[in-house]
């Protein structure tokens, strides 16, 4: 039986952003590649339901805010293998680390890290941390949970942006194998993800934060990727990564410091 293309596109998108098994019978015969860029936001929801659930449970158990927020961030480190930690790591090593474009990008390609690599992975956990431990002493648990979905969607939704502003910057990586997303691709993906902050912003009495922290995110995202066209001319893998990474981080910290 021929399953629809939502269904196979969502499938797609989680199997690419997570290490969650799908079934066979839920895949493309095809590869989806960037046409499932439509479901990346939706994708980074689900994957962050159970690092959520973790949040507000071990918080529930009598965990201080900042453990239990530490513990969801690994979750959600181990329910996506890493990728864009991965991601952001390699991009600060090569975009602060390489002189030129060809030095950045086989700076990038190296699987090893260095030390711009390392400084950017832990500032991220802690600022994702940190800004999660705020959020359950300000609103509680149960929406500090929904609150990390909604920065996780958010992430995914830059992650597509820069994927379509800026071609791919070598034609034998991983991002370039996908293909690119065409404009109502994009326009899907970022009405998905705004539509979801925004529900999860007025679940949580958090609209007019959750809006604001949307706009820094988006201006962060383009910034990000006005520094990634003057340094190598286009994207890779790695910068959609450190995107997503980067949104995320100033999404929760505006929501921090708007409450």
């Amino acid at each position: 039986m021929k399953m629809p293309f939502f269904i196979t596109d969502l499938t797609s998108a989680l199997s690419f952003l997570t290490r969650l098994r799908m079934p066979d019978l839920l895949m493309a015969e095809m590869p989806a590649g960037a046409r499932a860029a439509w479901a990346y936001p939706l994708a980074g929801a689900i994957a962050t339901i159970l690092p959520a659930i973790a949040l507000a449970g071990f918080v529930w158990l009598g965990a201080s805010p900042l453990v239990a927020a530490l513990l969801a961030v690994l979750i959600s480190i181990m329910v996506c293998g890493g990728l864009h930690e991965d991601g952001l790591a390699d991009a600060a090593d090569g975009l602060f680390g390489g002189r030129d474009r060809a030095t950045a990008l086989a700076i990038m390609k190296d699987s090893h890290s260095g030390v711009f690599g390392v400084i950017a992975v832990v500032l991220s956990l802690l600022l994702r941390a940190a800004a999660l431990a705020a959020l359950v002493a300000h609103h509680g648990p149960t929406a500090a949970a929904l609150l990390f979905i909604a920065a996780a969607t958010a992430g995914r939704g830059s992650l597509v942006l820069q994927w379509t502003i800026l071609p791919a910057a070598r034609t034998d990586g991983a991002a370039a194998t996908l293909g690119r997303p065409g404009v109502r691709t994009t326009a899907s993906a970022e009405a998905i993800a705004l539509l979801l902050c925004v529900a999860l912003g007025i679940a949580t009495n958090a609209f007019v934060q959750v809006v604001i922290g949307l706009a820094f995110a988006g201006i962060a995202s383009l910034l990000f990727s006005a520094f990634v066209r003057k340094r190598i001319a286009g994207h890779t893998g790695d910068t959609l990564g450190a995107a997503a990474q980067i949104s995320e981080i100033v999404f929760l910290t505006t929501l921090v410091i708007a409450a």
